[in-house]
């Protein structure tokens, strides 16, 4: 068995049965609905993000621009869409029916991902010949040569640039070392594939549109203003997003990088199938609330014979098409979303303006504002997860967790790579397979929520109940200081990579660990604070804006991911050593760019947090103003 899948066993049952007692103790009924549908939506989403930066490079063969581009437009339109199924929501069908439509396009889009094409290929063109290159297999297994006259030969960087093949017979009609400009490398694609693609993260993507805020805001909504237990319902409600996270980078990266990238996608699709049904069957527990606001209004017609529900439904659905021509131009997506921008900032500025009748209300919305622009930051830092910091752990961490192979209670540990260099055959029964692919390790992340978020919910409970507890600016500046610090660390042991350019694993669970550490202190309470601070009439509005900051981050995110790309072949870097030194120079970067920005946030919390006139106390409720704007 895998060793991952061991000790994601341990930790799940660890630190699950508590927060399960947590919930079922102190919290209503609902929070158990919302935390399991949305832990099997999370299963399928970060299914796919695991290895999808690795699809994108070994499958497609995208260089690593065009593949952070790719994610970068898919992923900010992911957060983007949120903005149309908020408003939607709010205004016509309620949170509930916007949840189970998005589930089921999120089914349709996750099981077409299962649909791979046939994979590219590459071929050297030197001297007006044509040379194909072959590539098998996926991950560490990856194995890319040059073919010469039937023969495979493998390759590297020149000195200087350009490409040295290797083992070459003197009478070879392709020179040993090919001068960078000499050669011209080109792809050739299954465009069916490519189509297809494109259609599955369409209807991805307009599925969490409807889906993703409106979540969110029924577990608001099951918990009074002021009510204490908010902030830890919804970071018990993290933890449940954390465990499909976790799981999906565990079960989907392993099957994804071992299987097929079919076996990896098509995992995601059922993850959110089970979401599906648990959220439908849950109903009754939602203690009503997520309804229609004027169900009466939605049945009468609108587009001809159909009524205003079923008309939305069929534009959400027509919508996809529109997603599929906008997901493929990574440009037009910035100027969208540069104008989705503006104008959520115009309509929020109308809000504080026109809509808020108090002092109170207006300092209430301008925090929660200053609070999105935090989490723009933080998830730009963030997000290099699934991108730059993919690739990194792919191409310069060793991913070995034994040094070599051993028994440990007469049980066999090791990698099957290990077992043959101790000349210990493969067992025939039980034994711990210490293999992790590049894309398990997005599952530190998840690993680390599950272990602390018990621990933080706990703790933000007893600091309230003493009046101690941090106001949210103070804490998202700590967050964001964590999240460079997770980058300086691998910077700062630079000087521990070893001779093929790889960096211990340890090294990247710290990144990781710190990294967690402050999204524990940002995402959260983030999604706490903004139900609290905005305005009953706006509220999932306002969370799809918060979405927005993610969708911003997604964009520049990917955009940094291809900076710290390098030059590839059949989907393999060229030069491990260029490839490390420039990440290294990006991490750099961004982590002193975090420090800098988190301590910006920690001194002007001392002079707002005033602002937000008590909307965290108990018995100090926010005006219920049900103004519609």
């Amino acid at each position: 068995m895998n060793i991952v899948i061991i000790l994601g066993l341990i930790i799940t049952f660890a630190t699950g049965i508590p927060v399960l007692l947590q919930i079922l103790k102190g919290h209503p009924r609902g929070l158990i609905i919302l935390f399991f549908a949305e832990m099997w939506e999370r299963f399928s989403y970060y299914g796919m993000r695991g290895i999808l930066i690795f699809f994108l490079t070994q499958h497609f063969l995208f260089d690593d621009a065009m593949a952070g581009s790719t994610y970068g437009s898919y992923t900010s339109l992911v957060y983007l869409l949120p903005l149309v199924g908020g408003i939607l929501a709010d205004r016509y069908i309620g949170t509930r029916k916007a949840i189970a439509f998005g589930a089921l396009l999120l089914v349709a889009g996750h099981g077409l991902m299962a649909f791979e094409g046939r994979p590219a290929t590459e071929t050297l063109t030197y001297g007006g010949q044509i040379y194909e290159i072959s590539a098998e297999g996926r991950g560490a297994d990856r194995d890319v040569n040059i073919v010469i006259d039937g023969q495979k030969y493998a390759f590297g960087p020149a000195e200087g640039g350009g490409i040295a093949v290797a083992g070459m017979p003197a009478a070879s009609p392709l020179p040993a070392t090919l001068a960078e400009g000499s050669y011209v490398m080109t792809q050739t694609r299954d465009m069916n594939g490519v189509n297809v693609f494109y259609l599955a993260v369409s209807l991805i993507i307009m599925g969490v549109g409807f889906l993703k805020p409106n979540i969110s805001t029924i577990v608001g909504q099951l918990y009074p203003q002021g009510d204490p237990r908010r902030d830890s319902g919804f970071t018990l409600y993290y933890y449940g997003i954390n465990l499909g996270a976790f799981w999906a980078a565990v079960l989907c990266g392993y099957l994804g990088q071992t299987v097929g990238w079919w076996a990896g996608f098509g995992l995601a699709g059922i993850g959110m199938a089970l979401g599906w049904v648990v959220f439908m069957l849950g109903k009754p527990l939602l203690e009503g609330h997520g309804e229609p606001p004027n169900p009466a209004a939605l049945k009468k017609p609108f587009l001809g014979p159909l009524n205003r529900e079923w008309s939305i439904y069929l534009l959400g659905t027509l919508g996809v098409g529109l997603i599929w021509l906008l997901v493929q131009r990574n440009a037009l997506v910035g100027s969208v979303l540069t104008a989705a921008t503006v104008a959520s900032l115009v309509f929020i500025l109308y809000v504080i303006i026109k809509v808020c009748q108090t002092k109170a209300q207006r300092e209430r919305m301008m925090l929660a504002v200053v609070l999105i622009f935090g989490s723009v930051v933080f998830f730009t830092l963030f997000e290099q997860a699934g991108t730059s910091l993919n690739l990194f752990a792919d191409r310069n961490v060793d991913l070995s967790l034994t040094p070599t192979a051993f028994q440990l209670l007469g049980v066999t540990v090791g990698t099957p790579a290990q077992l043959a260099a101790a000349g210990i055959a493969t067992p025939t029964g039980f034994w711990i397979d210490a293999t992790i692919t590049a894309a398990q390790t997005q599952s530190f992340n998840a690993g680390f929520i599950l272990i602390f978020a018990p621990i933080m919910a706990a703790l933000w409970a007893f600091l309230a109940k003493r009046n101690m507890d941090p106001n949210p600016v103070m804490k998202f500046g700590l967050g964001i200081i964590q999240v460079g610090l997770g980058f300086m660390v691998v910077v700062w042991g630079a000087g521990m990579a070893d001779s093929a350019f790889q960096m211990p694993i340890m090294l990247l669970a710290l990144l990781y660990l710190f990294h967690t550490l402050g999204e524990l202190f940002l995402s959260p309470v983030g999604l706490s604070e903004i139900t609290k601070l905005s305005m009953p009439s706006v509220v999932s509005f306002m969370m799809a804006v918060w979405f927005l900051a993610s969708s911003i981050a997604q964009f520049v995110g990917g955009w940094i991911a291809g900076l710290a790309g390098t030059e590839t072949v059949g989907g393999q870097v060229l030069d491990p050593g260029l490839a490390l030194r420039t990440s290294l120079e990006i991490f750099e970067k961004l982590g002193w760019g975090g420090i800098a920005i988190g301590v910006f946030f920690i001194l002007i919390s001392f002079l707002i947090k005033s602002w937000s006139h008590g909307a965290n106390d108990a018995g100090n409720h926010p005006a219920t103003d049900a103004t519609k704007v």
